[in-house]
């Protein structure tokens, strides 16, 4: 009998915890799973296209890939962006009014899990057909803040000293010089399918100072696809001599709107 009552109170008690048991195994897969998803990678790939036909003839493209990272105290980030422009002079010639190619990498290592600081490893290169340099890198290293107001608002500040390398177009001469480089950039997601972002950087070294600014408004248009208007400025204040013997403009501008396919 009383084996009976034992296997019975058993039994009452399997059932009465099973849907128990099966929430919390639910809930920590969620959790396994929105952890994973926070420690891939997340990807943007962006592209524009214009093309004009008539009195101008003309075309023009953009490409860019973003990649980012976070997992634990780490905090990866990449891009590659590319922009050609041409258009055909009164002669019937192709003119390449714009061509240029810029890559940039960092990393971040927090000094802890919950830290707002860390040091940051960072490189760059930048080839641009229409400037005064053949090519133009920067490696850098230092101290990093990240500052919240919110979830979708925050602001990252670094600072450290750093190492600048290029090449003339107009001698051929390569040159190197310490550098110190400050860098901002602020994150501000506006609504649920809407965000701002505004990055900046200054390279501060004694024969060139080097500043370059990404403004970026993105509108979803569903889960994976958005639309995206930005202005990249870019100033060096020490300009050369290019292949046609004028003396290139100190600052370059560049308006886009692109479509952007993130996975």
């Amino acid at each position: 009998m009383s084996k009976a009552i034992s296997t019975g109170t058993l039994a009452t008690f399997l059932v009465a915890a099973l849907p128990g048991f099966v929430l919390s195994s639910a809930a920590l897969a969620q959790e396994n799973q929105a952890e994973a998803e926070d420690q891939a990678w997340k990807i943007e790939t962006e592209v524009g296209l214009l093309i004009r036909t008539g009195n101008t003839e003309s075309q023009s493209w953009k490409g860019k890939l973003n990649l980012a990272r976070d997992v634990e105290r780490w905090r990866h980030q990449a891009e590659f962006d590319y922009y050609r422009q041409e258009t055909e002079n009164e002669a019937g010639e192709d003119v390449i009014d714009a061509d240029r190619f810029f890559a940039a990498a960092q990393t971040n290592r927090k000094f802890s899990d919950d830290s707002r600081s860390s040091l940051f490893l960072y490189g760059s290169y930048e080839d641009d057909r229409l400037n005064s340099y053949d090519f133009q890198s920067t490696i850098a290293a230092g101290y990093g803040n990240r500052y919240t107001w919110n979830e979708g608002l925050y602001a990252d500040f670094e600072i450290g000293p750093g190492y600048s390398y290029d090449k003339r177009i107009d001698t051929g001469e390569t040159s190197g010089e310490w550098i110190l480089r400050l860098a901002g950039k602020l994150n501000w997601d506006i609504t649920a399918n809407s965000r701002f972002t505004q990055s900046m950087s200054t390279e501060v070294g004694n024969d060139n100072t080097r500043t370059r600014s990404v403004s970026a408004l993105t509108a979803n248009i569903n889960s994976s696809l958005a639309m995206r208007v930005s202005l990249t400025l870019t100033h060096n204040d020490t300009v050369y001599p290019i292949e046609d013997g004028s003396l290139p403009e100190k600052l370059d501008t560049e308006t886009a709107v692109t479509l952007v396919y993130s996975f």
